[in-house]
């Protein structure tokens, strides 16, 4: 009796199985984007809660819509399309209308997630794919519905009105120092932005939020620090090109798209060298946006410029493989 051919299975990579499933990194990344949501609750009120609220039910109805017209298994429970709602939120104006988040999201989740083929096939970032489409759609609302940080019922002494990028786009460093006046000293000031009294978007307001987040994942070994600190870098190298390169540091969006956005497995490169190119390029875009650009803030275009370039570093930084003899594969 003749034996049976070997049977040979092709996959792609990667091949080694760390232990979890997609659905629990989901999961332990929404979990870690809380501390964020919860203090933009504190300090901008109940809008925050139902801004997020709209912009998850947007993407999780066009996940839904997706796998219906393809006839596949419902993938909403893997948290992906809930942790694009939660980011797409994080990157919109506190007092921005309610309907308009999930606009954003269903277009989002279906013209660059769903129609790609799902999670795992997307080439941009869903959230920040969802904001551009927002600039474009509601520019007014986008760029004007900042709320006064409140804590509890009463006022506090922090920044409102418009963003302290947007200010110092429009008027430069005199704008920004009157707008600032009303801070008493550096050190109010650098606390506020740190922890997050201050105008801007829902999820970028206060830093310490965003770095406790990005702890758990660090700890959970979900991400690594390769992109992150490039992109550090790569935005502190044009920061002597503004006026305040403090406020340019801490300002914006930058630490919640290092740790969160920039960071997304299927957007990014996978070598660690691929990743600090990636990580620097967004930087020196975001910093030239910034400076020379019509756009107070860059980090978002920033993130999607250069997930267009993820295959390219993916070949460009290959890992060398080893044969049985040692010699280059």
């Amino acid at each position: 009796m003749s034996e049976s051919p070997p049977t040979l299975h092709l996959s792609s990579g990667p091949h080694i199985f760390s232990g979890r499933s997609t659905a629990q990194i989901m999961w332990m990344v929404n979990l870690s984007l809380l501390p964020a949501l919860l203090w933009a609750w504190a300090v901008f009120g109940w809008p925050v809660l139902a801004i997020t609220a709209s912009s998850i039910l947007g993407c999780v109805a066009a996940e839904y819509l997706a796998c219906t017209i393809t006839k596949t298994a419902s993938t909403i429970p893997d948290g992906s399309a809930i942790c694009s709602g939660l980011l797409l939120a994080y990157t919109l104006p506190p007092g921005i209308s309610i309907w308009m988040p999930f606009v954003g999201g269903m277009l989002a989740m279906f013209f660059c997630k769903g129609v790609f083929g799902g999670l795992g096939y997307n080439i941009f970032n869903v959230a920040l794919v969802g904001r551009s489409m927002m600039m474009t759609t509601f520019p007014v609302e986008m760029t004007t519905r900042w709320l006064t940080p409140t804590l509890g019922m009463g006022k506090v002494d922090a920044i409102s009105g418009a963003t302290a990028l947007a200010q110092l786009k429009a008027e430069g460093h005199d704008g920004l120092v009157k707008m600032l006046s009303i801070v008493a000293d550096n050190i109010q000031l650098w606390f506020d932005f740190f922890l997050g009294m201050r105008s801007g978007s829902i999820g970028e307001v206060s830093v310490l939020m965003i770095i406790l987040g990005a702890a758990f994942l660090l700890w959970k070994r979900i991400i690594k620090l390769y992109i992150p600190i490039s992109i550090f870098v790569g935005v502190a190298l044009m920061s002597p090109f503004s006026a305040a390169p403090m406020i340019y540091m801490l300002g914006g969006g930058i630490w919640l798209g290092a740790f969160f956005m920039a960071t997304d497995y299927v957007t990014s490169p996978t070598t660690p060298k691929g990743q600090i190119v990636f990580g620097l390029g967004i930087g020196l875009l975001t910093g030239i946006i910034r400076n020379w650009g019509g756009y107070p803030e860059g980090i978002c275009y920033a993130i999607l410029l250069m997930n267009i370039l993820t295959p390219a570093l993916n070949d460009w930084f290959r890992p060398k493989r080893l044969t049985a003899d040692g010699a280059p594969s």
